[in-house]
């Protein structure tokens, strides 16, 4: 599968975070061409303000693999990462990340700042960003959208 197949399993994942009353973000964390660990926004329905879709994917493949470190893994995920999740992302060792979406107001890939791409930082990821970004996009257009309709209706 290449990543437009990857990103189209991500997206699934988000229209689960959607259907939860969840901001749609989805992550999925691939190892060898298997997928190794999901995630999709639940920092509402949690309490945790860390539950982005990308530390809960993160979680789910440290725990399968047995390892908070992955080598050799790629995170594919809807929404440019922020801040949090870039450094959570480099902590685990991704090689790679895939996103969607580009976040304007918090992306840490280049949008807002390109964490990946600071040189000081002892493990570096390489990037790859716009994959199925408008499906992402309008996914979570979509849901910001219905939002505001029902706080104008209430």
């Amino acid at each position: 599968m290449d990543d437009s197949g990857f990103m189209g399993l991500a997206l699934g994942l988000a229209r689960e975070a959607g259907a939860a009353g969840e901001v749609p973000v989805g992550a999925l964390i691939v190892l060898d061409g298997e997928v190794v660990g999901r995630g999709f926004n639940q920092p509402i329905g949690r309490h945790d303000p860390t539950a982005h879709a990308e530390v809960m994917a993160l979680r789910d493949a440290a725990n399968r693999l047995g390892n908070y470190r992955l080598p050799g893994c790629t995170l594919y995920v809807t929404l440019e990462p922020c801040v949090m999740c870039a450094g959570a992302i480099m902590h685990a060792r991704i090689d790679r990340v895939v996103f969607g979406a580009r976040d304007p107001k918090t992306g840490a890939a280049g949008s807002v700042i390109d964490l990946f791409a600071e040189s000081s930082l002892n493990h570096h990821t390489s990037v790859v960003g716009g994959v199925l970004a408008d499906p992402c996009g309008s996914l979570l257009s979509s849901f910001f959208a219905a939002r505001r309709q029902r706080t104008l209706v209430a």
